[in-house]
């Protein structure tokens, strides 16, 4: 459920981006989701058909890129890819890790359709 009020904000920052052009429509949204966020891509969609309608979004394409969980052991100082929910250091089998990349959760772009051409923003 917490995914509504964060598909509500994409709207929001969408749609004052694309405030500052000559907008017909925005075609295209372009997500960045880590792999510990606790979004879930479908739904994200879910809510965004519901939000966007009647707006120059209403119709508009999510497209989710998903980034892989890095973490740092505290103690040698290892960076490695999670693996299968084990927080363990392949090198010295260390917990005491911190979470570099996977929690991100980001609108990167979007694509609006203007008067004149297609423009990215």
């Amino acid at each position: 459920m917490h995914e509504l009020p964060v598909t509500e904000s994409i709207l929001e920052i969408a749609l004052r981006h694309a405030s500052t052009e000559p907008t017909c429509r925005i075609t295209n949204l372009y997500l960045v989701i880590g792999e510990l966020a606790s979004m879930i891509d479908d739904s994200v969609q879910f809510y965004w058909d519901i939000v966007s309608k009647g707006t120059i979004a209403e119709g508009a394409k999510l497209n989710f890129r998903r980034i892989p969980a890095e973490l740092l052991c505290i103690d040698c100082n290892q960076k490695y890819k999670l693996g299968d929910d084990d927080l363990s250091c392949p090198n010295c089998g260390g917990l005491k890790v911190r979470v570099i990349n996977g929690e991100e959760f980001y609108l990167e772009s979007i694509e609006v359709e203007t008067k004149d051409a297609d423009k990215n923003i």
